[in-house]
């Protein structure tokens, strides 16, 4: 009974195990890319060791609420924008958006370009302010 079900609905199973594997593809992904990710609990331990937390969201979204001491890079700027970020090239990097996508292809850039410990924030912003840590407007 149960392998007449999965052969009359093979089709079923074939979407199922192909939306895992694109559902397992990103963090696959970054961890082959060097890139790593840090809960919201473990990222006070990087600050006290000299980390820089790279925000990129839109300048809207982060004058609206951002960890303090971020610096504001959006996405869609971080090309042109490496400037600015290149003196903590050797530094831990910790890239923060509203939920974490964009982090994740900004972490990307940023290894291509030879930035050496690269991380992004695990749920963004939104794990940040789940664990009531500081948040800061403007």
């Amino acid at each position: 009974m149960t392998t007449q079900f999965v052969l009359d609905n093979w089709y079923l199973f074939a979407m199922a195990a192909a939306i895992i594997v694109m559902l397992l593809m990103e963090p696959i992904r970054q961890r082959a890319s060097g890139i790593r990710a840090v809960s919201a609990l473990e990222l006070p331990a990087l600050l006290r060791d000299d980390a820089v937390i790279v925000d990129v969201s839109e300048p809207h979204e982060y004058k609206k609420s951002h960890i303090p001491n971020s610096i504001n890079v959006p996405l869609k700027k971080l090309s042109g924008d490496l400037g600015k970020l290149e003196k903590n090239k050797t530094k831990t990097v910790v890239l923060t958006c509203r939920a974490g996508n964009r982090s994740a292809t900004a972490a990307r850039l940023l290894t291509k370009k030879g930035f050496e410990s690269v991380y992004t924030l695990a749920g963004g912003l939104l794990a940040w302010e789940k664990e009531n840590f500081p948040m800061e407007k403007g």
